[in-house]
């Protein structure tokens, strides 16, 4: 009896050396290759403390805190690219670099969520800051390279369709990237985009290119740059169209995807004197060429709003 009890525990422990739960949080090592490719350096094991700690995120916020991983990771902000889309009871979402968590909680409001990050410690992180939850699962490694069997309700790519050449071998790979994922959606499933605007108002105004902090960067074409890329509202539609994804429907965050505060659509767009959040870049400094206000309004008056916003949220079937 005691030989059997022996092999049971042996092949438990076998089952579990690849995995770990904080609290209620699974972590999935499967497909970890050892190499947290991505990251904002030595900072996150200060955010680990963070979330470690149950350190009250609003007040770090309110105080004189200025670096911008801190502010982009545990802003409230955050959550409003997503928490208002009305998802059904129990529905299974993939959310494919899920990062530190900031969008994580918003997502398993009475659904499922399994979430993909490349970075062990994006991973922990996440955990940690929602290891009361009892319905996420976390797979540590790139989506190329794991295997999941399941259909899901929905797909989430916030901030990451700009990366996918970086993590597909493929000629074509941003489409190639978005063909993949139509595998993982039941045949009513959403893909939901949120991405820059590569001809965004802010970078006419002189904002550095958000992930190069290039001056005109995108507006040129990535001249410089081979491995990020963004796209226009008419390089994504028909990306989406070529991909399989027929159905779009376009939504624009303001000021942008990362920390919005209002989210028009091509129903309900924004009226004269309305945008007047601009002039920011938390993560670096910027010049400033003209007033955004003003020329937003004129864009407005001209009904070509859609086409400079900052951001787009997409949702595509």
């Amino acid at each position: 009896m005691d030989s059997i009890n022996n092999n049971l525990k042996q092949q438990v422990e076998l089952i579990c050396m690849d995995c770990e739960y904080i609290g209620k949080v699974k972590l999935n090592y499967d497909f970890y290759n050892g190499c947290d490719c991505y990251s904002d350096g030595d900072i996150e094991d200060e955010m680990l403390d963070i979330v470690k700690s149950n350190k009250n995120y609003e007040s770090i916020l309110s105080s004189d805190e200025t670096r911008w991983p801190i502010l982009y990771h545990f802003s409230p902000f955050r959550v409003n690219i997503i928490e208002w889309y009305p998802f059904e009871k129990d529905a299974n979402i993939l959310e494919i670099g899920s990062d530190c968590g900031a969008v994580t909680k918003a997502l398993c409001q009475n659904t499922f969520v399994t979430c993909i990050e490349l970075s062990k410690k994006r991973s922990l992180i996440n955990a940690y800051r929602n290891k009361d939850i009892d319905n996420i699962e976390i797979i540590v490694g790139n989506f190329n390279d794991i295997k999941i069997d399941n259909k899901f309700d929905a797909v989430t790519l916030i901030g990451v369709l700009e990366y996918a050449k970086m993590y597909t071998n493929s000629a074509n790979p941003y489409i190639d990237f978005l063909k993949y994922i139509k595998s993982f959606l039941k045949d009513n499933g959403k893909l939901i985009i949120a991405i820059e605007n590569k001809f965004g108002l802010k970078y006419w105004a002189g904002a550095g290119e958000d992930h190069t902090n290039i001056v005109f960067e995108s507006i040129e074409g990535y001249n410089n740059n081979q491995n990020v890329r963004t796209f226009s509202k008419m390089e994504l539609k028909d990306m989406l169209k070529e991909a399989g994804y027929s159905n779009q429907k376009f939504y624009y965050p303001y000021p942008d995807y990362k920390l919005p505060q209002i989210i028009f659509s091509d129903n309900i767009l924004p009226k004269i004197n309305e945008l007047n959040i601009n002039n920011f870049n938390y993560d670096n400094e910027r010049i400033t060429l003209f007033d955004e206000q003003s020329v937003y309004n004129e864009l407005i008056k001209n009904k070509t709003f859609d086409f400079f916003s900052n951001s787009f949220l997409v949702i595509a079937s």
